[in-house]
């Protein structure tokens, strides 16, 4: 059974290499695509994305013959693009790329096992194969966790933003562009939301549609309380740059009270390493010298 495991991963990492070589060689993007790549990236993204469309490519090159399979995993596609969308991969190869990856890496995982020459070779490989089927998901959750603590990290000074900008005699419309070329070097999740909402308006969709799509977009509940406020105001036709100072104010004060708490559970969370790692290190420190004597007099 190991024998066959064994020529069966060799086969596939001959395969991958192949579709490698074949890839360098050959796999390059038509001129079209790479035009519309860089209509779609904005400035300084372009090596980023270059590379991403690489490494897509070649993940759907080498999983040519896991196709049934990936058709078999397509049953909930649109979860699967809204769960990436949430976490910021929106282009429509990148479900593919997903796929791909889901069915890529248990055969590494296998391959790794088969190679490690550990005894139990068919334990190693289940387990390492199920770890590896379900990493993607993990990472996905992970960055989705990081794009949704960085937004809403963010969304205050944005707030403050605004109410400046609008201040200042800006218009909604022209405060939010602005606001998102000033974030784009400090939270670039955040500018692209922005971003995305001014360029939904300028197609001709409709001020509130374009916040809601927002929040749909990012599912949080800060975004969509911002939102809801905008759309009520809007309603109603109160002054939004009082209301954002309200709404900026509230989140200001969220995000103290988050910090207070963090801060007043730093103690219980101190108590396991004081106790397992600290405190034996103080005692060998403070008692060695000690029993070390004692040992010695007893010995005489």
């Amino acid at each position: 059974m190991s024998a066959l495991i064994f020529a069966v991963c060799v086969a596939i990492g001959l395969f991958a290499a192949s579709a490698l070589v074949i890839y360098v060689a050959a796999g390059e993007r038509t001129p079209t695509e790479i035009r519309l790549a860089e209509l779609a990236a904005s400035p300084g993204d372009e090596p980023e994305l270059a590379l991403r469309y690489r490494v897509g490519d070649l993940i759907s090159v080498i999983s040519t013959p896991l196709a049934p399979l990936r058709k078999w995993l397509r049953s909930n596609d649109e979860e699967l693009a809204y769960r990436l969308s949430v976490a910021g991969y929106r282009r429509p190869e990148d479900v593919e790329t997903f796929l791909s990856t889901k069915l890529l890496a248990p055969v590494v995982g296998v391959l790794l096992a088969t190679l490690s020459g550990a005894g139990n070779v068919f334990f190693y490989a289940l387990v390492l194969g199920a770890a590896a089927f379900f990493a993607p998901d993990l990472l996905l959750f992970y960055a989705s966790g990081k794009r949704k603590a960085q937004l809403s990290l963010t969304l205050p000074d944005a707030t403050d933003l605004l109410v400046i900008c609008m201040e200042a005699g800006l218009g909604l419309d022209q405060a939010v562009l602005r606001v998102a070329e000033e974030l784009a070097a400090v939270c670039p999740e955040l500018s692209e939301e922005l971003l995305i909402i001014s360029r939904e308006q300028r197609a001709g969709k409709p001020r509130v549609e374009a916040w809601r799509s927002m929040a749909s977009r990012v599912d949080l509940d800060a975004i969509r309380q911002f939102v809801a406020m905008l759309v009520q105001c809007e309603k109603l036709g109160t002054p939004i740059a009082r209301a954002l100072a309200q709404f900026a104010d509230g989140l200001r004060t969220k995000r103290l009270l988050a910090a207070e708490e963090n801060a007043a559970k730093t103690t219980v969370k101190l108590v396991f390493p004081l106790v397992f790692f600290i405190f034996p290190a103080i005692f060998v420190v403070l008692l060695g010298p000690a029993a070390i004597t004692l040992m010695q007099s007893f010995e005489h």
